[in-house]
């Protein structure tokens, strides 16, 4: 069996992928716990036996999370606003972890951030931390980190998630690409970031224009010039796609 990471920075479209994963309905999937774990001190897991534990340091999770995977696949999304120092102190904990990145273009991703939390701070767009811990992984982990993008999952859902499946060793389920729309009990303590993903029942890009942006915000636009090279460094190893045939 398999603990399979996806790390990505905010506003990457990861909750929908997180929502396909639960769609599959053969992994347990888990949200969020690290970030909910700095924000609150504690999060609750799933047990093996169906039911909950909750735990209080970094280290617990890791290594819970990683005790549950020997039962049946686990995947479990985390955001990088922060920088999780306990996998740069001990990364032989995350070594047998299969890690994949999902990243998108930075222009939107720090509007949309700004949107829903105007005091966002350059370090909490993401990027940078992302890139950080990929070049940890790629350097101890026993797997080669796999890295999708956002914009080429948008546009093909089918080929991009059928490829993420083969590059962590999980069967493709075609019928998870479709979903029932609406609220989750895994993202209900930070329901206002994922309002859009409960209006979806796809990958679909969704229209909505921004009133601040970079294009005409100084202060995004620094965040934007500073994390645009970590997002081009990351996205030259997205999974290549072969042309349909």
């Amino acid at each position: 069996m398999a603990l399979i990471a996806m790390w990505a920075h905010p506003r990457a479209i990861s909750t929908a992928f997180l929502r396909m994963m639960i769609a599959r309905g053969d992994v347990t999937v888990v949200h969020e716990p690290l970030v909910t774990l700095v924000d609150t001190g504690r999060v609750e897991l799933p047990a093996a036996d169906g039911g909950r534990v909750t735990v209080t340091s970094p280290a617990e999770v890791t290594a819970h999370l990683l005790d549950l995977g020997r039962d049946r696949p686990v995947f479990v999304k985390d955001t990088l606003e922060y920088r999780y120092g306990h996998l740069f102190d001990a990364p032989e904990r995350i070594a047998d972890v299969t890690h994949t990145f999902l990243v998108r273009h930075p222009a939107r991703t720090i509007s949309s951030h700004h949107a829903i939390k105007p005091t966002v701070a350059c370090h909490e767009i993401g990027y940078e931390h992302q890139w950080n811990l990929f070049e940890l992984v790629r350097t101890t982990a026993h797997r080669p980190p796999v890295v999708l993008s956002a914009e080429a999952l948008l546009r093909d859902p089918a080929r991009v998630v059928a490829a993420w499946c083969a590059a962590v060793d999980l069967p493709y389920r075609p019928e998870a690409l479709t979903w029932d729309p609406g609220d989750r009990a895994e993202w209900a303590r930070t329901r206002i970031w994922h309002l859009d993903v409960e209006r979806t029942s796809g990958f679909r890009p969704v229209a909505k224009d921004f009133t601040v942006t970079v294009e005409n915000d100084a202060t995004l636009r620094a965040y934007y010039d500073h994390h645009l090279p970590f997002y081009q460094r990351l996205v030259q190893h997205a999974i290549p796609l072969e042309e349909p045939s």
